[in-house]
């Protein structure tokens, strides 16, 4: 447990919130953020404050700022059914390189996998889903665990450098995910390259696009038949990962994102698809990428993430 402290600063005291009314409690109340609170936690938050990735990518820096604006916003929040105890275990200390950064968050995540924790962690950039998955294939195995995209773009890039747009195909070709075993949910075919959409589908990739969750009655029927299939198939022992990268939320909800668009999921269709997360036994992680608090609006895009981490908690069997 040592290690993971090493690994970690300590989150601000300043954004645990209190209004001082004891029938009024809320989560910055609550939360636990000392050594000995560790061991009691069934979910532990995590930030990672960098947009390396983001400027690699070409897209608009301002994400390293949101896990701690995010914190903000989830600590104003009530204790209203959060059954389960949280620790914050702050954010991924940053080496030199993004590189060096992804090696401390795959250790951290890793061990908290280990301890049997749930987590939750905060982009930060769309490529945190590459230390992630790492961690989830070294604890659970290659073949043993189920990887959720839920984002506009399909982040399978080639690329000189590691980026917030080759997280998953890092995974995919370093054979830490296996392509049956993982799902593009949301994307928009507009945003989606010929060549690349070619890639996974010619790997057996799972593909729902923002149309085909439309079509149906409720924005998770579809992911759910076809994640309760691959249970079936595989036994209920594989572990699930969710990786939520705002950018596919239409920019009316969540505006504050690196890669905004007037096209995507409304804010009730990705809360359900977060509550579906917290409903299955064997989900590990939960991650929100892609927040740019530079460019929010009236805080809409960190107390949307905010409220999801609340339906998370509450949620979780």
């Amino acid at each position: 447990m040592g290690n993971i402290f090493e690994l970690t600063t300590r989150p601000d005291p300043e954004i645990f919130f209190s209004r001082g009314d004891v029938n009024d409690p809320r989560l910055g109340e609550v939360v636990g953020t000392n050594f000995e609170d560790y061991d009691a936690a069934d979910i532990v938050i995590l930030g990672c404050p960098q947009d390396e990735g983001v400027r690699r990518n070409h897209g608009r820096e301002g994400a390293a700022l949101a896990p701690d604006a995010i914190r903000r916003q989830f600590y104003k929040l009530t204790t209203y059914n959060v059954k389960k105890q949280i620790f914050d275990i702050g954010n991924v200390k940053l080496g030199p390189t993004l590189e060096e950064t992804h090696d401390n968050q795959t250790a951290i995540v890793a061990q908290l996998l280990k301890d049997g924790k749930r987590v939750i962690v905060l982009g930060g950039g769309n490529d945190i889903s590459y230390p992630d998955g790492c961690a989830m294939a070294e604890v659970f195995g290659a073949k043993n665990w189920i990887g959720v995209n839920i984002d506009a773009q399909l982040d399978v890039r080639i690329a000189e450098q590691r980026n917030s747009g080759t997280p998953y195909r890092q995974l995919l070709d370093g054979k830490l995910l296996e392509p049956t075993l993982f799902y593009e949910v949301g994307y928009q075919t507009h945003f989606a390259s010929p060549i690349y959409y070619d890639y996974i589908r010619s790997l057996g990739v799972n593909r729902i696009s923002l149309e085909q969750l439309r079509s149906r009655a409720e924005a998770d029927l579809e992911l759910k038949e076809m994640i309760r299939q691959k249970f079936i198939g595989h036994s209920s022992s594989l572990s699930t990962f969710f990786g939520f990268d705002m950018d596919a939320v239409r920019s009316a909800d969540s505006p504050g994102t690196s890669a905004p668009s007037p096209l995507g999921l409304r804010a009730g269709e990705f809360i359900q698809l977060v509550k579906y997360a917290a409903s299955l036994a064997n989900t590990k992680i939960i991650e929100f990428s892609e927040v740019n608090p530079k460019y929010d609006n009236d805080d809409r895009t960190t107390k949307l993430v905010a409220i999801a981490m609340h339906r998370f908690c509450t949620g979780i069997v």
